[in-house]
Order: structure tokens, then C-alpha cells, then sequence
């Protein structure tokens, strides 16, 4: 038996791999998922022994998801109803903020009856292009708290920016400020000696469930793709730009790096807040304590009007995802969107060569180089379909292009964490601030027409006649496009 088992060891394993295949092929049929996301699993499966049951085993399995954003999710109702009375916003006429926002009025109907997304009516912001811009302001609000600091990233690092901002949180703690930091176990790297002064300072840590092997699991499920810093409950910041080195042009990087940023001040502020406490319930072990401090009283009359939007596993609904179907259905002359990742779903795609068709300016801003391959070319599989249907798209050359914006018809704009994905759209947690404001979108869309100009317009014909290898290349990362 012993000697057949050597002799064979190799037909053995792939029988029992192809067992456990079947499984999970069923198991995969019998979840209804989206079809092109299920035979992307089917053929990973089959076409790759071994290496397939891997993929499906890290990414495929809604057993974790299940089990713990349940869980979630019923944190987050506790959570709704100890701050619900703290949720109360300034009233003044719903349809004096909606003057002029014709049917983007859907936008706010869409998510309005959301509990989680109210409409925010008394804020100022302003939006904060490049890590070295963002920066500069958030390190000045950090000094200037005066009760709590509540910072919630994917991504933080103790390099050089990174230690200036850790070593101002704990001078604030020991000052007697409290100070919460939840950040990705995935996304981020802090040292040991850099962890144990957070301890002494009396910061409060905790990762966003921790993983064996950070390093080998860059893309696995369910990562906390957030960005939130909250300053004493009336100063908040949303954007796309992490804290690490790699997001501010000093002269040190290799790459340029072109992001953007968003800095609110009001009632907006309240709601961020919200999504940090249900979070912070969620990887902490004891029960939060919810303090009148974290929702102070915004004695300030502004005129732009937020909503934050949140998704993820543990939502009933693609909220952001809904937000920006939405924004383009309804858009009447233009849409301005820049992403760093394009590989969405068909409805945003078919959106796109609608609008552009009936008439509405509709460009597009990637980059030319990518952080990824495989996401380089499966965003470039995504291009063909669009330039035909008249979709005018920009690539990025300036350097990298990692903003997740869009500004449609000087009235509408937003700015937040999602890429235009799967991995953003349906398995990482998000958060994008929706503004519904003239002069805000009319600023974004300056923006946007700057960048244009450190970029290169794609010519429909050119791109046709691509080499047959560049098409091999986007058809091979597209069969895993459902994955990214």
C-alpha cells in the first residue's frame, strides 16, 4: 500500500484535488453569484490544480464573511440606535439645497432613507489635491485637538510621515487627548518599537483583522479600505490618500503621485464619525462607550450639503456603487471621472456608452502605468467598448493617478476611498463623501481639466490595431478581472 501510494502520489493528489474542486463548484452554483464572477471560479478550478483551490480558498469563501460581518452588522444597529440621538442636524427646507439640482435630486432620494447616509446640510470643505497638501492641514488639525483624535486608515506606515503623524497622536495622548487608531493588518506596517510607543503614549491600537501572513496576503478579502481622520468631532478627512511616504511628492519618491483629499468641517463630520465608531466596535473586544464629546453641537452655518456614503460585505446594498450608477444615469452634460483601477460591472460600463451616445461629454482618467499588471490590463480590456461608443479616454503620464473622483454637471461631485471594482465595489469597506454643491464640483472639475493636461487622449483607431500580444495580455487579465 505504502509502495503504491509513492508510486502514485502525484495521481493521488490531483484526484483529491479535483474532489474538493467539484465541491466547491457546487457550492460556488448553488450561491447564485454573479455568472461571470462564478465561471472565473469554475475555470481557475479546473485549469489550475492545486493552485485553483488556493485562489478559492483565500478569496471564494463566504463562510468568514458570513460568520463575522453578521456579527457586524448587528454591532452597527447597537451602534445606530445609542447615537441616534446625537444624529440631529440642523433643519432648514429640503428644497432650498435641492434648488438647481434638477434630477440629481435622485442622488440624495437614493440614499436618504438610509439611516447610515442622512443629508448633511451645515459644512464647509475643501478639497486637498496631493498627500503633501493633505498633510500639511491634517498634521495642523492633529496639534490643534482638543478631546479626542479618531484615525481609521488601509494604509499607515512609521516612515517619515507617518512617524510625524504617530508621534504627534501620542504627545496628544499623554497630553490627556484620547486618541483610537484602527488600521489595516494587510494595507499597513508598524514596527514593534513604533507599536509599544503607542502603548506607553496610552494609544489605543487595534488592527482590522489580523492576519498570520500580511506580506503573502495583499489581496485578500475583506480589507478596511477606508480613509478617515476625525479631529474632536467637527473636523473630518475622507480621500484616497494613505499615510506613507508613497503619497507625498518631497523629492524622495521615484513616481509622482497625484491623489485627492477632502477636508469637512460640520455636520458631515457626525456621520464619519458614525462609521469609525461601528468599525471600532467591530475589532475591539469590550463594549464602546459613546461619549456626547464624539457629536458636539456644530455652531456653524454652511451652505454645502453631504452625504456619506458607506460599503462593504456587511451592507444590504452597493451603496457607493448605486451612487455613481445613479450620478451617471442622470448626468445631462458631462462626466468627469478619474479612477486609478477601471474594471467595473456591466451596468457601470453600459451607463458610460449610454451617456456618451445621447450626447453627454463623458471622459475618463486612468493611468498609463499601473501599480499592478494584472489590473493594467484588465482596466485596458474594459477601453475598447468605450472609445467606440465615443468615451473620450485620458491615460495619466505624469507619474501615477490615484484619486477616485467625479464631478458631474457642476453640481454634483464626490470624493472617497472606492476604485472603480469588484474588489471596492463588493468585498473591501469604503467611504466616499457625496457633495451636492456648485462652486465644490465647479473646483474638482478644475481640477480635473489640470490633469488632462499631463495626460494623452486615446485615439479610438490607434488602439484598434493594438499588437494581437497587448490583447492576449488584457483577454488573460480579464478572465480574472471578477477577482481583482
Amino acid at each position: 500500500m505504502i509502495a503504491f501510494i509513492k508510486d502514485n502520489v502525484w495521481s493521488i493528489l490531483l484526484v483529491f484535488n479535483y474532489l474538493l474542486a467539484v465541491s466547491a463548484v457546487i457550492t460556488i452554483l448553488l450561491k447564485n453569484i454573479n455568472p461571470s464572477k462564478t465561471i472565473a471560479y469554475i475555470l481557475v478550478l479546473i485549469f489550475f490544480p492545486f493552485f485553483g483551490l488556493v485562489v478559492y480558498y483565500l478569496f471564494g469563501q463566504e463562510y468568514r464573511k458570513t460568520k463575522l460581518f453578521n456579527r457586524k452588522d448587528i454591532a452597527n444597529s447597537n451602534i445606530i440606535k445609542s447615537v441616534g440621538k446625537n444624529l440631529r442636524f440642523e433643519e432648514k427646507k429640503f428644497e432650498d439645497v435641492t434648488i438647481g439640482l434638477d434630477d440629481k435630486i435622485k442622488l440624495i432620494k437614493l440614499l436618504r432613507a438610509s439611516e447610515k447616509s442622512p443629508l448633511t446640510l451645515n459644512n464647509d470643505v475643501e478639497i486637498l489635491k496631493n498627500g503633501e497638501v493633505k498633510f500639511k492641514r491634517l498634521l495642523e488639525d492633529l496639534r490643534q485637538a482638543k478631546n479626542h483624535i479618531h484615525l481609521e486608515y488601509y494604509i499607515i506606515k512609521d516612515d517619515l510621515i507617518g512617524t510625524e503623524l504617530l508621534d504627534i497622536v501620542c504627545e496628544k495622548s499623554k497630553q490627556g487627548i484620547e486618541v483610537k487608531l484602527s488600521y489595516d493588518d494587510v494595507g499597513s506596517k508598524l514596527s514593534s518599537k513604533m507599536k509599544q510607543k503607542l502603548h506607553e503614549s496610552g494609544v489605543e491600537y487595534v488592527p482590522f483583522m489580523p492576519v498570520l501572513f500580511s506580506s503573502l496576503t495583499g489581496k485578500s478579502n475583506y480589507r478596511n479600505h477606508r480613509k478617515i481622520a476625525i479631529i474632536d468631532g467637527e473636523i473630518g478627512y475622507v480621500g484616497g490618500v494613505n499615510v506613507s511616504d508613497n503619497y507625498v511628492n518631497n523629492g524622495s519618491n521615484t513616481i509622482y503621485w497625484r491623489d485627492t483629499h477632502l477636508r469637512i468641517y460640520g455636520e458631515a463630520v457626525k456621520v464619519l464619525q458614525f462609521h469609525f465608531l461601528t468599525t471600532w466596535d467591530f475589532v475591539t473586544e469590550h463594549a464602546i462607550e459613546i461619549k456626547k464629546s464624539y457629536f458636539p453641537k456644530i455652531n456653524f452655518d454652511g451652505n454645502v450639503a453631504i452625504q456619506i456614503a458607506a460599503s462593504g460585505p456587511d451592507t444590504d446594498w452597493a451603496n457607493i456603487m448605486e451612487a455613481i450608477l445613479t450620478a451617471i444615469n442622470n448626468a445631462e452634460d458631462y462626466i468627469y471621472l478619474t479612477t486609478p483601477y477601471f474594471i467595473p460591472n456591466d451596468q457601470i460600463i453600459t451607463a458610460l456608452q449610454i451617456a456618451s451616445k445621447i450626447g453627454v461629454d463623458v471622459k475618463l482618467l486612468i493611468p498609463k502605468d499601473s501599480d499592478s499588471w494584472i489590473a493594467k490590463h484588465a482596466t485596458n480590456s474594459n477601453l475598447e467598448k468605450l472609445l467606440e461608443a465615443g468615451v473620450k479616454v485620458h491615460r495619466y503620464n505624469k507619474g501615477f493617478i490615484h484619486a477616485k473622483t467625479l464631478v458631474v454637471d457642476d453640481v454634483f461631485s464626490t470624493i472617497g476611498t472606492c476604485n472603480l471594482d469588484n474588489r471596492s465595489f463588493n468585498i473591501n469597506f469604503e467611504i466616499n463623501a457625496l457633495i451636492y454643491n456648485k462652486h465644490q464640483s465647479e473646483l474638482l472639475k478644475s481640477h480635473f481639466l489640470d490633469d488632462l493636461k499631463n495626460s494623452e487622449c486615446i485615439n479610438f483607431d490607434t488602439w484598434k490595431n493594438r499588437s494581437k500580444l497587448s490583447k492576449l495580455k488584457e483577454s488573460y487579465a480579464r478572465l480574472w478581472s471578477p477577482l481583482l
